[in-house]
């Protein structure tokens, strides 16, 4: 008899997403705890951002520090704190994608 619904296909892929939303909680529990390290200006401006997309550190040099140039410092974290959130996004794509292999999904289903 012909099943419209899938049966046992959608039994299956339902028992996947259960399978891929626990695992994906757990990722971003684990992304949380990870931090990416950063730095600008030659290493004059430094961060820490983690899988939250906080900064958790930030280390500005004394010598970066001018108050005739207030911009370039100001240039030097915006620097910074893009591409923390650069390597972050990438961070969190690198797991997404084990995730998803993991589980048999084609790469950027999610």
């Amino acid at each position: 008899m012909f099943n419209p619904m899938g049966g046992g296909n959608m039994t299956g892929m339902m028992k996947k997403v259960q399978q891929m939303q626990k695992k994906m909680e757990q990722m971003q529990a684990e992304l949380k705890k990870k931090t990416v390290e950063v730095s600008s200006g030659g290493g004059v401006v430094k961060l820490s951002m983690n899988g939250d997309k906080q900064i958790v550190d930030l280390h500005i040099d004394p010598s970066a520090v001018d108050p005739q140039d207030v911009e370039m410092l100001q240039d030097l974290i915006c620097a910074a704190v893009n591409e923390a959130v650069k390597k972050t996004d990438t961070m969190m794509q690198d797991e997404m994608s084990k995730l998803t292999s993991s589980l048999g999904l084609p790469p950027g289903m999610f």
